[in-house]
């Protein structure tokens, strides 16, 4: 992705491997700055992931990738090495995809680097795919982020966005500041300020207001997992946007790559949530809010039925909920989707 820095212009991705090190561009600091996080073991990787230097599940996958390579180019003990990278997050299914693949693949770094390369190219056809969805002045609303420092470069729910930008089509966006951590009004709003997009950071429950009063004309979403039935995991909040979007009869999208559909599972019933610290609720940046006797929950995703989602957006074409055992069989064909 194309990002200014200091004045000047650099393309950069979420996270590329360099000098023997994991390097990512720390998400904890944008917008305020753009700092690159260096991880020289398997332990740092992990606390990249635990700690949301990086986040966004594909973006998360590929992070586990070069953290493997790098485990075994360092002589660590892959065994423990695996387990520290797996045990970090529970509900993003491509980490444990990108773990499988370098198994299978004896960790190697050629192959850390050809899994972030076809999460890349997989997610610019998302964009491609997708852009077709967008007409001229469409207003369009997300939440979370769902960009290219969620994935890598390009972005899954921003990829039809970025080409539609590229065609000159005139397009708004609506950017979920998304509570508690805020990556809808720090990360995604920062992105599509590099692009040039228009677009305007709302209140999470202000939403609502505007999908109500027809201002919204579609929505589209990233995901985390997403189910065998077409349930799907994604940030939190996600789920009463899809119902308020059918309640006002919004098309709602999910675009993710094929590597994010976990077809073990048979609903969203069976999808891991995380669940955070009650501080990430109980704070604003720096700032504490509400009694620090009282207690907080924090679930850090959601999961929305099936029955909410008009449509997916993949690598392999957009698929209604019903046709998933479609894109099952063309992922079935697809060498780089085929677990050990």
């Amino acid at each position: 992705m194309k990002i200014t820095v200091d004045g000047k212009l650099r393309n950069l991705q979420a996270v590329w491997y360099e000098d023997s090190k994991v390097n990512l561009i720390d998400q904890r600091k944008v917008p305020a700055s753009v700092e690159i996080f260096k991880a020289s073991s398997s332990e740092e990787v992990a606390f990249a992931i635990k700690d949301m230097v990086v986040r966004g599940a594909p973006a998360i996958g590929v992070t586990a990738a070069y953290g493997l390579a790098m485990a075994k180019e360092h002589g660590e003990d892959m065994e423990k090495a695996v387990e520290k990278i797996r045990s970090t997050r529970p509900t993003a299914y491509d980490l444990f995809r990108a773990i499988d693949y370098m198994t299978k693949n004896q960790f190697l770094i050629t192959s850390a680097r050809r899994y972030a390369q076809e999460i890349s190219n997989r997610c610019k056809k998302i964009g491609e795919i997708g852009n077709s969805l967008l007409g001229q002045k469409a207003r369009i609303l997300t939440h979370c982020n769902a960009g290219a420092l969620a994935v890598l470069d390009w972005g899954t729910a921003l990829a039809p966005m970025r080409f539609a930008k590229e065609e000159g089509k005139d397009i708004f966006v609506f950017v979920d500041e998304t509570r508690p951590r805020l990556q809808g009004a720090n990360l995604t709003a920062w992105e599509l300020l590099q692009e040039g997009i228009d677009h305007a950071i709302i209140a999470d429950n202000a939403a609502g207001h505007f999908m109500h009063t027809g201002q919204v004309d579609l929505a589209i979403v990233g995901a985390d997992r997403i189910a065998s039935n077409g349930d799907f995991a994604n940030k939190i909040g996600t789920y009463e946007k899809a119902v308020v979007a059918k309640e006002n009869n919004i098309p709602f999208y999910v675009a993710a790559p094929g590597s994010t559909f976990d077809f073990t599972l048979k609903s969203g019933n069976e999808i891991p949530i995380e669940e955070r610290s009650q501080d990430e609720v109980k704070t604003v940046g720096m700032q504490s809010v509400g009694p620090r006797e009282s207690k907080a929950r924090n679930p850090a995703f959601d999961v929305t039925p099936a029955r909410y989602v008009s449509a997916f957006i993949t690598e392999y074409g957009i698929f209604k909920p019903e046709d998933l055992q479609n894109l099952r069989l063309m992922m079935n064909r697809d060498l780089f989707m085929q677990r050990p």
